[in-house]
């Protein structure tokens, strides 16, 4: 059950207050100051001669004398007449003695400690002793003003005043010695490529909880004992009525050390003018670096500060979420105040993917800190600054329209082979489709804030996406829809650049196959786009293969063909070798030429090759078969039958390879809309080289 921290005395209202805001560090009144004021009960040195004046615990029995002070202390709280108060005894002054003989003999150096901070376990009684001072304090506090309880209450709230300086002074001592708490730990000086840096044993160290990615770190690293006195000193603060005090100390400092943290994190903090103007090369590394301490607070530091506030605010839970709240929300609005400075720069395609792991790392940042002592204010402000940066992200994927609509190339691409735009968008659908979960998250919510549907083309038909599937209709995947008609109508306008219609035919087979092995490639893409989509686009690749063979080969077997070679029941030389002579002309011309095209997806290449000899060479057999006994009686046999059905078989084998000056028009083509396009610079040097 948590404590209600009491009231000051009355003679303390003129001591300097601070309030949690304050980032100054409270000042401590120093002995020589406190002494001034004890009306004569002590002078200014005394400190350094503590026999003088100062009674040693030593001289007189601790026990007897703490029970009679907690006996006049019980007589001065259960008197039912104030104004007939006990008489004070003078085991008052003899306990305040003892307690200013602790103190001055801390100051003085004759108390050694064991480690960090002044008071150890043996030291007990002296926090004992304080909490029996400000429960006689107080009591007289209560007692109507009289000569002889108002000197008393002077004396003992001098003595508290002198404790709770020294207790101030202990704690913050405490705070800043986690680095001396275990003299080999080196937990503030962590970088992002190190863990924590622990001792073999530490088994003396507080038990922090930690996530399984941060096993081996522990924040802050304060050891156990550390921890227990840290939580006395504020039992006693608190309870004596310097909860203000007690707060900034520990408010200041560890907010101190938090900040050095991030520091060596090599975090600092950027001006948003300055984050406008920089290169996103320079940009990119400090979103790196932002990420990464976000990423590394939510892990490790903030679940070890609350930890440890719980721990020394133990019983004051109330106090403990205070505090927590107040050091959270300083170091998240740095976090905020860069990412919203990122959201308002310049929109370009290669930031997306920093702007989904920023928006990412803002969403998990709040179940980091989602507790009740965050306050829903706070966790609004991550929230919306998460959606502003979502709403960039969409914008820029939004973006990828216009750069497909904008791209009218007036050259074609050499040799029919994949356009450079075509594997641009869909490395870039394919990348950004692995933050789909994220981006149907983003694209959701910007609908549902606009309150209007995402437009789709009529061009999408319902039967393009599966009934069945349980994404279907989602934003996400209607804009994915989208880009995928538009990057079709803009290679069908593309293909319209090719004169010859089988390299026409090539062309879009050669962009419809990439894109259908990019779709059916992706775990991520393959839902969204579903498999009647894949259907219907394998479907229009053997509609385009038809034609170009229609349109290549169809024209060649027609010299094949028997019709009009015999007159009268005979076959007519002159126009069998004039069928032979066409069909070599035509298959030089067709192997000149498509030899150099170029199909750079070994199947397709491999099932044009097979579909292109399975209907040749059976039919250049046959005819051959037939027709080559009425020529080889004749001269020049070899004029007209050029070729042996082995022959054909082999020259077609070495279509679609592209020759080695077709490749270099194509590497300089790439290289020409490389620098047409600047924006776009997503793996274009792995493009030209799957190109070549």
């Amino acid at each position: 059950m948590e404590k209600n921290p009491p009231e000051k005395s009355g003679s303390f209202t003129g001591r300097n207050s601070f309030n949690n805001n304050d980032v100054s560090t409270p000042r401590t009144p120093s002995l020589s100051t406190i002494d001034e004021k004890a009306d004569g009960h002590h002078q200014k040195g005394e400190r350094d001669n503590v026999d003088e004046g100062l009674l040693s615990d030593q001289d007189h029995n601790i026990d007897q004398v703490s029970q009679d002070i907690d006996r006049f202390t019980h007589s001065l709280t259960t008197v039912d007449d104030k104004s007939k108060a006990p008489e004070v005894p003078d085991v008052v002054e003899t306990f305040s003695k003892i307690v200013e003989s602790r103190i001055a003999k801390y100051y003085s150096g004759e108390m050694q400690t064991k480690s960090a901070g002044k008071v150890t376990e043996e030291d007990a009684f002296f926090i004992e002793a304080v909490l029996r001072i400000s429960k006689l304090t107080n009591a007289f506090s209560d007692i109507p003003s009289s000569s002889t309880t108002t000197s008393s209450l002077n004396r003992t709230s001098m003595v508290l005043q002198k404790a709770m300086s020294f207790l101030e002074e202990e704690f913050r001592a405490l705070l800043e010695a986690s680095s001396a708490a275990n003299v080999n730990s080196k937990v503030l000086s962590i970088k992002l490529s190190n863990s924590f840096n622990s001792k073999p044993d530490d088994s003396d160290r507080c038990a922090l909880p930690e996530p399984e990615s941060t096993r081996n770190e522990e924040y802050p690293a304060y050891t156990p004992e550390v921890m227990r006195r840290m939580n006395r000193i504020v039992t006693a603060m608190i309870s004596a009525g310097y909860e203000t005090e007690c707060c900034q100390v520990y408010g200041i400092t560890r907010r101190n050390a938090f900040m050095e943290a991030i520091k060596n994190l090599e975090f600092e903090k950027i001006s948003i003018d300055d984050v406008q103007k920089m290169q996103w090369e320079t940009l990119e590394v400090e979103i790196a670096k932002w990420i990464k301490v976000v990423q590394h607070c939510a892990t490790v530091l903030f679940p070890g500060e609350r930890k440890h506030c719980e721990v020394v605010f133990s019983e004051y839970p109330s106090i403990s979420r205070s505090l927590f709240r107040n050091l959270a929300g300083a170091v998240v609005v740095q976090f905020l105040d860069f990412a919203e400075a990122v959201a308002m720069t310049k929109r370009s395609a290669e930031k997306l993917f920093k702007f989904l792991d920023m928006y990412e790392t803002l969403q998990d940042l709040i179940p980091a800190i989602a507790r009740p002592e965050i306050s829903n204010e706070m966790k609004s402000e991550i929230s919306a600054a998460g959606d502003r940066i979502g709403e960039a992200a969409v914008n820029i994927f939004c973006d990828l329209e216009n750069s497909i609509k904008s791209d009218a190339a007036k050259t074609p691409v050499p040799g029919g082979a994949v356009h450079p735009l075509t594997r641009y968008v869909m490395n870039y659908l394919k990348y950004a489709c692995e933050y789909k979960d994220t981006l149907e998250k983003i694209f959701q919510f910007q609908q549902k804030k606009n309150k209007v549907e995402v437009e789709v083309e009529a061009s999408i038909s319902d039967g393009e996406r599966d009934k069945d599937t349980d994404r279907e209709g989602s934003p996400f995947s209607l804009q994915l829809m989208r880009v995928m008609d538009l990057l079709d109508s803009n290679l069908e306008a593309k293909s319209s650049l090719y004169k010859d219609p089988s390299l026409r035919d090539i062309f879009l087979m050669n962009n419809g196959r990439y894109i259908l092995q990019k779709i059916k490639g992706s775990m991520e893409i393959r839902p969204l786009m579903g498999d009647s989509w894949c259907r219907r686009r394998s479907t229009e690749l053997r509609q385009y293969h038809k034609s170009y063979q229609r349109e290549t080969w169809g024209k060649l077997l027609q010299c094949l063909k028997h019709e009009g070679l015999q007159v009268s029941g005979k076959v007519c030389k002159p126009v069998l070798k004039e069928r032979f002579k066409n069909f070599n002309t035509m298959f030089d011309e067709i192997y000149k030429t498509q030899a150099t095209w170029v199909v750079s997806d070994d199947q397709l290449q491999s099932e044009l090759r097979v579909s292109i000899s399975a209907v040749v060479i059976p039919a250049y057999r046959s005819f051959l078969g037939r027709f080559r006994q009425y020529l080889e009686s004749g001269r020049q046999v070899d004029k007209y039958i050029k070729y042996q059905p082995e022959d054909i078989e082999t020259l077609i084998e070495e279509l679609f390879d592209g020759n080695t000056a077709s490749m270099v028009k194509v590497v300089r083509w790439v290289a020409q809309f490389n620098v047409r396009t600047t924006s776009r610079n997503i793996d274009f040097f792995q493009t030209i080289v799957e190109l070549a």
